[in-house]
C-alpha cells in the first residue's frame, strides 16, 4: 500500500481510462470504432420506440448487465441499479483495471494500492428516468375511472412501488455503488449539471488531489438518455432530430452545421483514474496523459434567454490559465459538438472568442455522430478520448454528412497521426453550467 506524505507540488496524471458506449464496454472498443469512422446510431432495441418521432439512438449492445462487472457477492445489488448506475459500475471497473489498481472490487484479499481513505470518487450524473413498467401498477391503482387522481396516488399508488424504488433513481447512487465496490472512502461527490457534469466532476477530482485530500480518484460522467421518458422530454425541448423512417443516424447528426436538424440520444460515459504523479511513479504506473488545467463557468440559459458562449469562453480561459498555456498551445479540441443548434451555436461562439484565427488550424474531434449524445456522460467520454489522442498521438476519424460553418476543421476525414502536445475538452449545458479541461502529453 502506498503510504501518505505531503508533496510540495501535486501534479495530476491520468493512469486509467474506462468507457462504455454504443461500441460496448472498454476504451479499446470505442477507440477502434471511432478510428474506423463507424457509427452506432441505429434503431432502439431496449424497448418499442416505433411511436416516437426520434427513434434512433446510440445504445449499448444487447446483453449488457452490471452483473458481469461486480463480484459474485455483490450481484444482488444489481437489482437496485438503474441503467445509468450499471453503466457507471462497468466503466469504473475498466478504468481501475486499466490503471492497474488493486481495490476491493479487483481483489478483495489483496492489499489495496491506496488506503481507502485516500481514494476519492466524483462522478457526473443526470436525472435518472424510472422504468415505465415499475410505475405502471402504481399509476393504474391511482386512477379513478379513466382519470389520474393525485389523491389516490398519495393514498394508494405510491404503496405499489417497491420499498427500495428510490434507491435506483437517486443521481448520487452512481458514485455510491462505485465507492462501495472499490472501497473508496475518500472525498466523494456527485455533480448534476447536465451536459457539463462529466468535465466538472473530473475537475473536482483534480482539485481534491491537488489540495491533498486524496492521492487518487475515480472520476468522470455517465448517463443514459435512451428511455421513453427522456426521449419525450428531449423532443419537447426541440433537441432531437426527427428520424422519419431512417435506419441510421450517421447522416442526421451534423455538428456545427447551420442547418443541422438536431441531435440523437445516446448512453454511456467515460470514467478515469486520476493519481498524484509522484505516488503513481512509486508503483511504476505509466501515465496516459497529464491533467494540466481546469476551469468552470456559467451563463444564463433558459426559455427567456439564449446562451451566447460567454460562460464557456470563461471556463476555457480559466483552464488555460490554470495550465499556464495559451490558445495557440492547443493542438486539438474535443467539444460537445452534438448537432443541436441551441448548443452548437454558443459553443462555437466560445471557441471563436478564445481561439480567433487559430481555430481554423485546430482539428475538432466529434463523437456524437458515432455514439449519440449521452449528456452527463459526454464530458467523461470526451476526456477519455482526449487522453487516448495524446497517448497514441493520433486523431480518430470524423463523420459529417452536412456543411459545417466555414473556417472549421470539423468535416469528414479519416483517422490520422498527429503531433499533439495539448488537447482541450470543453462542454456547456442546457442549464448554463460550463467546464473545460486542458490535457497534456505525458513525457
Amino acid at each position: 500500500m502506498i503510504e501518505q506524505d505531503t508533496p510540495v507540488a501535486r501534479n495530476i496524471i491520468i493512469t486509467g481510462v474506462g468507457a462504455v458506449s454504443a461500441f460496448g464496454v472498454g476504451m479499446g472498443a470505442l477507440w477502434e470504432g471511432l478510428c474506423a469512422g463507424e457509427s452506432r446510431l441505429g434503431p432502439i432495441h431496449g424497448f418499442d420506440a416505433s411511436g416516437l418521432r426520434s427513434n434512433l439512438a446510440g445504445q449499448v449492445p444487447e446483453g449488457f448487465s452490471a452483473r458481469d462487472y461486480v463480484p459474485k457477492s455483490y450481484r444482488k445489488g444489481v437489482k437496485v441499479m438503474a441503467r445509468d448506475i450499471e453503466l457507471a459500475v462497468a466503466a469504473a471497473l475498466t478504468a481501475v483495471q486499466d490503471a492497474g489498481l488493486t481495490t476491493r472490487a479487483t481483489d478483495s484479499d489483496a492489499t489495496p494500492t491506496y488506503a481507502p481513505e485516500r481514494l476519492g470518487c466524483q462522478i457526473g450524473a443526470g436525472l435518472l428516468a424510472p422504468e415505465l413498467q415499475e410505475l405502471a401498477l402504481a399509476f393504474v391503482s391511482a386512477s379513478e375511472g379513466k382519470h389520474f387522481s393525485y389523491e389516490q396516488w398519495g393514498e394508494v399508488g405510491t404503496n405499489n412501488l417497491t420499498p427500495l424504488w428510490m434507491l435506483k433513481y437517486l443521481p448520487n447512487m452512481l458514485a455510491c455503488h462505485v465507492t462501495i465496490l472499490h472501497d473508496a472512502r475518500g472525498p466523494s461527490n456527485t455533480i448534476t449539471c447536465a451536459d457539463a457534469s462529466g468535465v466538472l466532476s473530473i475537475g473536482e477530482s483534480m482539485r481534491v488531489i491537488e489540495r491533498g485530500d486524496a492521492d487518487a480518484a475515480i472520476a468522470g460522467g455517465v448517463e443514459s438518455k435512451v428511455n421513453p421518458t427522456w426521449l419525450l422530454r428531449l423532443d419537447l425541448m426541440k433537441r432531437l432530430v426527427h428520424t422519419d423512417g431512417h435506419s441510421t443516424g450517421a447522416n442526421l447528426v451534423r455538428p456545427y452545421d447551420p442547418k443541422a436538424p438536431g441531435t440523437l440520444a445516446g448512453e454511456g460515459g467515460g470514467i478515469l483514474v486520476l493519481e498524484e504523479a509522484s505516488y503513481a511513479a512509486r508503483r511504476g504506473a505509466k501515465p496516459v496523459a497529464v491533467l494540466e488545467g481546469f476551469g468552470a463557468g456559467h451563463e444564463p440559459n433558459g426559455l427567456d434567454q439564449q446562451a451566447t458562449g460567454e460562460g464557456l469562453a470563461g471556463a476555457i480561459f480559466a483552464a488555460l490559465r490554470d495550465a499556464k498555456a495559451l490558445p495557440d498551445d492547443i493542438d486539438a479540441i474535443v467539444p460537445q459538438a452534438c448537432g443541436c443548434l441551441t448548443s452548437d451555436r454558443p459553443e462555437l461562439a466560445a471557441l471563436q472568442q478564445v481561439f480567433g484565427g487559430h481555430l481554423a488550424k485546430t482539428p475538432i474531434v466529434t463523437i456524437v455522430p458515432n455514439i449519440g449524445d449521452s449528456t452527463a456522460g459526454a464530458g467523461g467520454i470526451a476526456t477519455a478520448i482526449a487522453a487516448q489522442c495524446l497517448s497514441t498521438q493520433a486523431l480518430p476519424a470524423r463523420i459529417h454528412h452536412g456543411t459545417p460553418a466555414a473556417g472549421l476543421l470539423v468535416g469528414a476525414c479519416p483517422s490520422q497521426k498527429r503531433s499533439l502536445r495539448r488537447v482541450l475538452v470543453c462542454t456547456g449545458s442546457v442549464g448554463g453550467q460550463c467546464g473545460a479541461l486542458v490535457l497534456a502529453r505525458a513525457t
